[in-house]
């Protein structure tokens, strides 16, 4: 620009010139005059810049709460929580789990030292309580859940019972005086249990039929199991569910959908009175199998098969496993029925677990998170359900359910919607496990309201844009990361748990640099990223 205030390039020339620069350089030169300053805040070299730097697909189209190009690459460069602040070193094993309180004050950590510690989550995270379970014989602490009111931590663990028999336990502690309320047995440890009310918690048991066939049952516990009425019920059998090919029930979550903005989001999906679920009843108080709507001739059909079995006319004789299946389906005749709607006629609640299928290797790798992503305004909205899952090969036919194929090593993110009980088709895919099919290996994954974060064995945890289907972040550990954690009211800041003994707090560049500010002062429009040019 001349003296005169006169521009000496057009703006077209300074804006081809422009995206030739890097998003910093763009910035810095935005300051040199107010030609400049203008062209460095154009829409379509911002448009330009977002899908260069981000390498992002051009047929994405912007998030649609985005109202320009230039906040958009801001809030992907700046909000992203991929600053370490703090390592908490107070574990002396592997972290296993991690889990925020609804109020985002507090948070638990579960641990292989057999402890679960309650932290307090200030601008420095500090210690509240720690709950040793060695003296429950536990192995050690591997999920915990804050429950609704955030006035009692869910908390379970391995047990190990007579002749060094593992099973699970979950215990109650309350967060007002840490004191141990109660104690339930889980059975497999893995199904963790979960909060259904304030005050009531859902645990697991498994009866095994044969070799391959078994029967899980799902039971509604009181928290205060020290009632002093003979009529208030402490266990309730919720499920009865039969297992086939060696898989189990695993990983139990409810999804509350009473607050979806729509009154008939669900409305949608199909019905669950014609699901090819073999459930035994639902809600008994006792233990006879409760009548459906299964065709006689089937039931039937089933009977004489056995008939001619147990008198030797069957030709050719069944396999043991065949003849356990068979049986097993003739148990599982009966059907439950369709689950109630809620007043607006939406279902309130939906029972979200992991199972085998077709091999004995019940789960690999990951484990589905309770599906509330928040929305603007913080309202939990469990719309999409988010799943770590590792394929089998191509093609692959499993003739042998003790003897299955190696698993892929790529781990595949799903996202099922909850609205139509279908899978989103656009899976993210940034990272690599090498567990084999015969160890049980899990990986916490959490949501926010714009990002996903994940563990990983290769001692890093990752962030993904939900929109853009991008990696966003690589958090360093010294070992595998286990568990991940997004604080519910400030999307800004991550836990991290690893088998390195070690919680890390991740904040967002943005978060940093007000948490450093010593005193108030304007600052810069292009701070946030105009500084990378040092």
């Amino acid at each position: 620009m001349d003296e005169g205030g006169t521009p000496l390039l057009p703006d077209s020339l300074v804006y081809q010139i422009f995206l030739s620069l890097g998003p910093a350089d763009v910035l810095a030169a935005g300051l040199v005059c107010r030609q400049w300053q203008a062209v460095s805040r154009d829409e379509f070299l911002w448009r330009e810049q977002f899908y260069r730097y981000y390498q992002v697909a051009r047929d994405v189209p912007r998030h649609p709460a985005a109202t320009s190009w230039y906040e958009e690459f801001q809030r992907l460069y700046d909000t992203v929580p991929c600053v370490e602040v703090q390592t908490l070193r107070e574990h002396t094993d592997q972290v296993l789990h991690l889990s925020f309180s609804h109020s985002g004050y507090q948070f638990a950590s579960c641990s292989k030292d057999c402890t679960v510690k309650i932290w307090s989550n200030d601008l420095t995270i500090s210690l509240l309580h720690s709950a040793d379970m060695r003296p429950y014989n536990w192995s050690y602490t591997q999920f915990s859940q804050f429950n609704k009111d955030d006035s009692l931590l869910l908390a379970s663990g391995v047990f190990l019972g007579p002749h060094n028999s593992s099973s699970g336990e979950i215990a109650v502690i309350s967060l007002d005086s840490f004191a141990l309320l109660s104690r339930v047995r889980n059975k497999p440890y893995d199904v963790f249990g979960c909060w259904l009310t304030e005050t009531s918690l859902i645990s697991g048991n498994l009866h095994r039929i044969g070799d391959i066939t078994s029967c899980s049952v799902l039971w509604l516990n009181n928290a205060f199991q020290d009632v002093e009425s003979e009529n208030v019920n402490v266990v309730k059998r919720l499920f009865k569910i039969q297992n086939l090919n060696a898989s189990t029930i695993r990983t139990v979550m409810v999804a509350d959908c009473s607050r979806f903005d729509s009154p008939d989001l669900l409305l949608e999906a199909g019905d669950p009175a014609t699901s090819p679920c073999r459930i035994f009843d639902l809600g008994g108080d006792n233990e006879e199998e409760v009548a459906g709507p299964a065709p006689a001739h089937a039931k039937e059909g089933l009977r004489h098969f056995l008939d001619r079995v147990l008198e030797g006319r069957a030709q050719p004789q069944p396999s043991e496993r065949v003849l356990e299946t068979k049986v097993a389906e003739l148990l599982a005749q009966g059907h439950t029925k369709p689950p109630e709607r809620s007043a607006t006629g939406a279902r309130s609640k939906y029972l979200i677990f992991t199972t085998g299928c077709l091999t004995y290797s019940p789960h690999q790798i990951g484990t589905p998170l309770p599906p509330c992503c928040p929305v603007p305004g913080g309202c939990p909205s469990p719309r999409y359900l988010y799943v770590n899952s590792r394929a089998w090969p191509s093609g692959a036919v499993v003739a042998d359910p003790m003897q299955p194929p190696p698993i892929a090593e790529e781990i595949d993110l799903l996202v099922f919607d909850l609205k139509t009980m279908r899978e989103v088709r656009r899976a993210l895919r940034a990272h690599r496990a090498y567990t084999p099919n015969d160890e049980c290996f899990f990986i916490f994954l959490d949501v926010s309201r714009d990002f996903v974060a994940s563990g990983a064995e290769d001692r890093h945890g990752y962030i993904w844009d939900r929109h853009y289907n991008i990696c966003l972040a690589k958090l360093q550990h010294e070992d595998v990361v286990n568990s991940v954690a997004f604080s519910p009211q400030e999307q800004e800041l991550l836990l991290t748990a690893s088998d390195d003994a070690t919680i890390k707090a991740w904040r967002s560049p943005r978060t940093v640099r007000v948490f450093q500010a010593r005193r108030p002062r304007p600052r810069a429009f292009f701070s946030w990223l105009a500084s990378q040019r040092r």
